[in-house]
């Protein structure tokens, strides 16, 4: 039985997708860098794109960023991307080998006015570096267990 992809629910083939499943995608896969106008900002680190090549808005999670949740304090970091981007044209640029998340979004870095747009969140204290976050990291049970107020 062939693998049916949920091109609606997901838009983007990673990597490994693309060799089974390119030609039968039903829009255009995006491989190269490009422009487009941003339409929707949903967080601090993500963004739905309007484009001439595709007949559909489709979002983009900034490349190497974490913003707060919006449940966390996002809303500071979603004002100032708004602020930013919203109904601008950007550019997108896409690293071939990083352009697929892990929940199917495009990946890619932004730049506006010629600045990295991820950057500038990171300067501003908006968002941290991709990784510092420690979202959902296990913790330590085995350095808890050995501390002394364990045993008294």
């Amino acid at each position: 039985m062939a693998f049916e992809h949920d091109y609606k629910a997901f838009p983007e083939l990673s990597n490994r997708q693309l060799e089974e499943l390119q030609f039968t995608s039903p829009h255009v896969q995006i491989t190269e860098d490009f422009e487009a106008e941003v339409v929707k900002v949903h967080d601090g680190d993500t963004i739905t794109l309007r484009t001439s090549f595709r007949d559909f808005d489709f979002p983009l999670r900034l490349l190497d960023i974490d913003s707060p949740e919006m449940s966390e304090g996002g809303q500071e970091a979603k004002e100032w991307l708004s602020s930013k981007l919203l109904f601008k044209k950007i550019k997108v640029l896409i690293d071939s080998r990083n352009r697929v998340g892990k929940y199917g979004r495009l990946l890619g870095h932004v730049l506006f006015g010629g600045l990295n747009v991820a950057h500038e969140e990171i300067a501003l204290g908006l968002a941290k570096e991709f990784g510092t976050k420690k979202e959902g990291e296990v913790p330590n049970l085995y350095g808890l267990l050995n501390q002394k107020q364990w045993f008294t």
